[in-house]
């Protein structure tokens, strides 16, 4: 049985967005990291969503957090993809909002991310 796939969602929690531009902002991540995937870990991708696409939503402190787990998924060789915003709403143009981590291994994302709080 091939090891459970997962994706995870990292928000800022010091950016105070709307419930609305959040999920937009991690609408973007998922599918930023989905096409990637599709390019460079297609089979990861399809175990992905053939066994139901799970997806997990935590907070990151801010922004350095953000960027050092950035860091360490790439240097695991995950997928992983950061989100700038456009500035056309809430907050100013090139504003780092969420990251998303996956699809890939559970246990190696979890590794990651098992610090991190859920999402309220």
């Amino acid at each position: 049985m091939p090891e459970q796939s997962t994706m995870v969602i990292i928000a800022r929690a010091d950016l105070k967005l709307s419930k609305g531009k959040f999920a937009a902002q991690a609408a973007h991540a998922a599918v930023k990291c989905a096409l990637t995937a599709k390019r460079s870990a297609p089979r990861q991708l399809e175990q992905w969503n053939s066994a139901g696409a799970r997806k997990v939503v935590c907070e990151a402190s801010n922004l350095e957090s953000l960027k050092r787990l950035y860091g360490e998924a790439r240097a695991v060789d995950l997928v992983a993809e950061m989100i700038t915003d456009a500035g056309h709403t809430e907050i100013p143009a090139g504003t780092v909002t969420c990251m998303a981590i996956g699809p890939g291994p559970r246990r190696a994302i979890d590794a990651l991310t098992e610090r991190l709080p859920l999402m309220k």
